[in-house]
């Protein structure tokens, strides 16, 4: 497969060391799985979307959500609301706790956030949107990102005037979802909005949306001229999809098959690290959907699948796997 030729990625005084980045998820997105991920190359990681209401930071969710990786840099925040005024306080309030990026959520189409006007639903209000990146950007010193969809529906794709009003505001970076609201994660993503954005403004811009294979990628980067790529549901599963991104940069690399003994390293070394993150039970319970992801990388995994999802501790997530693997 061809090297591919991108410029580095920069945003801010922040030089990545890949232009292939993760997407913030919630509830998948945690340190652990952030940590694992840029082990394999990825360029950034963003902490999974949390709410600008900072009187709500002292659950156990948010504390595990603002758990921040201030051993990579750049330490990047994600954070959603629809109030201008009290995300310039979190963003503050971020910046205070190390983070060294701050990304606005405009992309989220889930209904609890789209309900409160955050998220997706801030597409449809483009007075309010302006309102809230003039205020954060105001507010910190550090960069202001943004992630956002295509549009609200497929009538109203309004990325490129949210692209425009961003780069006037200051924010130094857009990440765009291939879909409008509307879409949610149903059908194809589409990449000529993105491409459209691209030519529209000189901020960097990410593609993201669909992009789980290398085939993909190139065509993704061909279609949309993007600056970058970010990942999300490719990665569920199978975080060393940034190693073979990254070898799309140095045509002197072959992409060869994952080892099943690496992939079982991956697996343990996640396992325990989702363990002394969340403790028992809880660590427990958040395995199982990575467990779930892992095993549509293995032959013959049905049988595994089925008992390693329902064990309640930990020491038995760990043997059963040790078992799947053992020659």
């Amino acid at each position: 497969m061809p090297a591919v030729d991108l410029k580095p990625l920069q945003i801010g005084p922040y030089t990545l060391s890949s232009p292939f980045v993760l997407a913030p998820m919630a509830g998948v997105t945690d340190a652990p799985f952030r940590r694992l991920c840029r082990q394999f190359g990825a360029g950034m990681t963003t902490t999974e979307m949390t709410t600008a209401d900072t009187s709500l930071w002292q659950t156990p969710k948010s504390r595990h959500r603002l758990d921040l990786d201030l051993d990579a840099e750049p330490v990047t925040v994600q954070i959603a609301g629809s109030d201008p005024q009290q995300l310039a306080l979190a963003a503050q309030a971020c910046v205070d706790r190390g983070a060294q990026i701050i990304d606005i959520n405009m992309g989220c189409p889930a209904k609890k956030v789209c309900r409160k006007l955050a998220g997706s639903a801030l597409l449809r209000d483009e007075k309010l949107v302006a309102s809230i990146l003039g205020a954060v950007v105001r507010a910190v010193s550090v960069p202001v990102t943004l992630k956002c969809r295509t549009g609200w529906n497929t009538e109203h794709r309004n990325a490129i005037d949210i692209a425009r009003l961003a780069e006037d505001a200051g924010i130094q970076a857009l990440a765009i979802h291939g879909r409008t609201r509307a879409c949610r994660y149903s059908g194809e993503a589409e990449y000529e909005t993105i491409a459209a954005v691209k030519r529209a403004v000189k901020i960097p811009v990410i593609a993201n949306g669909d992009i789980t294979t290398l085939e993909k990628s190139l065509e993704v980067l061909r279609v949309t001229n993007a600056d970058g790529l970010m990942i999300g549901r490719g990665a569920q599963g199978r975080p060393w999809i940034f190693r073979e991104l990254g070898r799309l940069l140095n045509s002197t690399e072959e992409n060869t098959q994952l080892e099943k003994t690496e992939l079982r390293d991956i697996m343990l070394g996640h396992l325990n690290d989702l363990h002394r993150f969340y403790g028992d039970p809880t660590g427990v319970r958040v395995a199982r959907k990575h467990l779930t992801w892992y095993c549509n990388s293995l032959d013959d995994a049905d049988a595994f699948r089925h008992q390693v999802v329902r064990v309640e501790r930990a020491s038995e997530q760990i043997s059963l796997t040790k078992e799947f693997f053992r020659i």
